[in-house]
């Protein structure tokens, strides 16, 4: 029985684009929302998610990071994918004949230049590959939609002007999240990726990271997030290289157990090559 991986979006989102290019071998499963795909991997009805958590160019993904510490699921993967933004018209449109382009809020600025020397107004749509979908069904050549070759192939649409994107580099990072963990596994270069809630005490974060540099370990990542609207708790997701059976690794995580409240190890996997 062939394995099942679920994405936030529909079929020919950049997110289904992830999923064929890091599992080719499992079929992916569209959901409405972030919350739907980690519910499919929890429930079992896909083995794996395929969750998108921050852009190059437009940052991180609003939300996603407050959904990780209650899902229940570990991180055993990331991977990167190059977004290629496409002007994406029905057959035969040319770029002369387009007026609006539909797409994401989170696409719209990542081709804000394009947009504006082509005189196109950009469209909110709730999905890139739903903008593509609307566009192919809607019989319109002045409308486009901004989506992926992969969206192009399944409605029907063709690639009016490819990689319109402003920055060249675009990239979204995505983690690949599991029912169960792994930790068993080992590269030169590994990641470690954690919440933690810091007590309401003078200079708690900074005694906190402390053990860090003192021991030696790089921090790549830190994002805050209010807890439950409380403004004097304060949550952290953290990423750092190295494994937790690393000794400085370990003395750093002991030392930050004794200015915190909570800390929960997300996952524990190699990290990406093209992290650089």
């Amino acid at each position: 029985m062939t394995k099942r991986i679920a994405f936030q979006g529909e079929m020919g989102a950049y997110s289904h684009q992830a999923c064929v290019e890091t599992r080719p071998d499992f079929d992916p499963l569209p959901c409405p929302t972030f919350e739907d795909a980690l519910e499919a991997v929890r429930s079992g009805d896909a083995d794996l998610g395929m969750i998108a958590v921050e852009n190059s160019t437009y940052g991180r993904v609003q939300d996603v990071y407050h959904l990780l510490p209650k899902a229940g699921l570990h991180i055993i993967e990331e991977t990167f994918v190059r977004v290629h933004v496409n002007l994406l018209g029905l057959p035969g449109a040319k770029l002369s004949d387009i007026t609006h382009a539909h797409g994401h809020p989170v696409i719209l600025p990542q081709c804000g230049k394009f947009l504006r020397d082509h005189n196109i107004k950009g469209v909110t749509s709730s999905d890139n590959a739903r903008a593509a979908r609307d566009v192919a069904g809607g019989g319109d050549k002045t409308q486009a939609a901004l989506a992926s070759e992969l969206a192009a192939k399944l409605y029907g649409l063709e690639v009016i002007a490819p990689k319109i994107e402003d920055h060249k580099l675009n990239t979204t990072r995505f983690l690949v999240m599991s029912r169960d963990a792994d930790t068993s596994r080992r590269s030169n270069k590994m990641v470690t990726a954690f919440m933690f809630r810091v007590r309401n005490i003078p200079a708690a974060l900074y005694k906190a990271m402390g053990g860090f540099a003192t021991n030696g370990v790089n921090m790549t990542k830190l994002e805050s997030y209010m807890v439950d609207g409380n403004f004097s708790a304060t949550q952290f997701y953290a990423d750092i290289e190295g494994h937790p059976d690393d000794a400085n690794v370990r003395l750093a995580l002991d030392e930050l157990s004794y200015f915190t409240e909570m800390v929960e190890i997300l996952g524990v996997y190699p990290a990406d090559p093209r992290r650089k």
